[in-house]
């Protein structure tokens, strides 16, 4: 187990997004029934709406996660090392309607101080956050080559606004790639 300590919101930002880019994050939240279930997000950003510390999610109203989100209005993104990428890859690719994913990669869901959503344990940072808007992609707005390489067969995004409750970081972890 990690040695885990509570830090700004702002602290890992720069670790976050080289992730989020150049592995993926792993967005957790839980059904109905409190199963845990983990997608992989290539897309998303922190910072500051409405005065609040801020991550803003994207998800597609046909993923699992969509329902479990809604469900229970909160998330939370983990920041995995490069030692899960093989469950990284496998969270992206496989539904959690037909997969138990934190059994069949073996994560472990440790539970959150101020959310339902767990954080996985083996990621050295770990974001709670408690969904304060939402808003669906409006393809009128978006530019042509956007429509073209993110929508070709619609199934726009919801945006979620998560504020950020918590973040906690392992401080001797090393999660660059």
């Amino acid at each position: 187990m990690m040695a885990m300590i509570e830090v700004e919101y702002s602290a890992c930002v720069s670790e976050t997004l080289h992730v989020m880019t150049n592995l993926g994050l792993l967005l957790v939240s839980v059904d109905k029934v409190g199963k845990p279930n983990a997608m992989t997000i290539g897309w998303g950003t922190i910072g500051s709406i409405w005065g609040k510390p801020t991550f803003c999610v994207l998800v597609r109203p046909s993923r699992y996660t969509f329902d479990c989100i809604e469900a229970t209005n909160d998330f939370t993104v983990n920041v995995p090392p490069q030692e899960l990428r093989e469950a990284v890859g496998f969270c992206g690719r496989f539904s959690g309607r037909e997969h138990d994913k934190f059994t069949e990669m073996k994560l472990t869901a440790a539970p959150s101080l101020h959310v339902k959503s767990p954080v996985i344990e083996q990621c050295p940072i770990q974001y709670e956050c408690k969904v304060i808007h939402r808003n669906e992609v409006i393809p009128e707005n978006l530019p042509a080559e956007i429509l073209e390489s993110a929508y070709p067969g619609g199934n726009y995004h919801t945006v979620y606004f998560g504020e950020i409750l918590a973040v906690h970081a392992d401080p001797e972890a090393k999660v660059g790639l």
